[in-house]
């Protein structure tokens, strides 16, 4: 059957990207990409993200992609957020944070970061006819 690509808003982009369960922030090391499954939720327009490798980001441009895409019926969506990175260095916040993201796995160092979109690019995977 064919498919094709509408484009998302803004506003849908991120309504979709907080309901995903994770997601995947993608940053450089040595000028080379990396990308890592972090658990995020979507607050005040930004995306917000628990991760180990928060040293690495802070200050730095980063994407972070999430979808749902459904390949026995050849639909979904993906949406990619491009930012800026920032540590959460007040105290209640990180808290606040910490409580509502558990990270996958136990690891020294975890931080909270937050994404400031500059670049939000949806798409939904549609049947054509």
């Amino acid at each position: 059957m064919p498919r094709r690509l509408d484009e998302l808003t803004r506003a849908e982009s991120l309504r979709l990207v907080g309901g995903a369960p994770f997601g995947r922030i993608v940053y450089t090391i040595r000028a080379l990409p990396a990308i890592v499954p972090v658990r995020h939720m979507v607050d005040n327009g930004m995306v917000v993200v628990r991760t180990h490798v928060g040293a690495d980001c802070a200050g730095a441009v980063v994407a972070f992609e999430a979808d749902d895409i459904d390949s026995e019926a050849e639909s979904g969506w993906s949406v990619t957020i491009t930012g800026v990175a920032r540590r959460v260095v007040d105290a209640e916040e990180t808290a606040h944070y910490e409580s509502l993201l558990t990270p996958f796995a136990d690891m020294p160092n975890v931080e909270i970061i937050r994404i400031y979109p500059e670049i939000v690019a949806g798409y939904e995977l549609v049947s054509a006819t």
